[in-house]
C-alpha cells in the first residue's frame, strides 16, 4: 500500500477527521459541522437530512436530537447510520457507515446545558417530526415553558446524543479532471485495526 502523505496522512482517521474539520471552520461561511445524515425506516425506505455533527470522539461521531423524531426512530430502529459531510471551501467530503447508540449521560447534560436558554425551551416545545397545526401553537408552547422554567430548563429524557461508531469511513478530496483521490478505512469490529484502501474516482 502506498504511503499516505498530504492532507491524507496520518494513520488514525477520527485524528484526520478532526483536523479536516478544523480546517473547515476557519474556512467554510456557515455550518462547517453540517453532515447528511441517513437512515432506513422499518419497510427499509430511505430517508435524509441535514444534522450537525457535535464532537468527533476517539473512535466515534456524536450528534444531538430529540429521540421522538423521525430520524431517531430509525437510527436505532435499524442499529445503524450513514452520513457524509461536504467542505466545498476545501473540496473535500468524509462518508461514514457505522453502529449507533445513545449518549444520554453527562455529556448530553453537558452539550444541552451549554445551548442558549431558549434554544434549550425549544428543543422541549417541539414534538418534532410530529404534525403542528400552526405556528402559533409552538410559540405558545415557547412562552408557556419559558415562563414555567425561565432560564433553567434542563435536557428531558427525550432528548440526547446519538453516537456512530463507524466501520467504515472513506475520505475524499477534489484532483483535476476528476480524478479524485479516495481512501477507505474499513474494520470488520469495533476493536479490530484498520484496513486502508485507495479507491478509484
Amino acid at each position: 500500500m502506498e504511503k499516505r502523505t498530504g492532507i491524507f496522512e496520518g494513520n488514525d482517521p477520527f485524528t484526520l477527521a478532526r483536523r479536516w474539520m478544523g480546517e473547515a471552520e476557519a474556512g467554510e461561511m456557515n455550518d462547517p459541522n453540517a453532515m447528511a445524515l441517513s437512515t432506513v425506516d422499518s419497510n427499509g425506505m430511505p430517508n435524509a437530512r441535514i444534522v450537525l455533527l457535535k464532537s468527533i470522539e476517539r473512535n466515534a461521531f456524536v450528534f444531538y436530537t430529540n429521540y421522538e423524531s423521525k430520524k431517531a426512530q430509525e437510527v436505532f430502529g435499524a442499529g445503524k447510520a450513514a452520513f457524509v459531510i461536504h467542505w466545498k471551501s476545501l473540496r473535500r467530503q468524509i462518508r461514514c457507515r457505522g453502529v449507533v447508540e445513545r449518549e444520554d449521560g453527562p455529556l448530553a447534560d453537558e452539550y444541552f446545558m451549554s445551548r442558549s436558554p431558549l434554544s434549550r425551551v425549544g428543543a422541549v416545545a417541539s414534538d418534532q417530526s410530529k404534525v403542528l397545526e400552526s405556528r402559533s401553537v409552538l410559540m405558545e408552547r415557547v412562552a408557556n415553558l419559558k415562563a414555567l422554567h425561565g432560564d433553567e430548563m434542563t435536557r428531558p429524557a427525550f432528548w440526547g446524543g446519538v453516537r456512530i461508531r463507524p466501520v467504515e469511513l472513506e475520505f475524499w478530496a477534489d484532483g483535476e479532471a476528476r480524478l479524485h483521490d479516495r481512501f477507505r478505512w474499513t474494520r470488520g469490529a469495533q476493536d479490530a485495526d484498520w484496513t486502508v484502501d485507495r479507491l478509484y474516482p
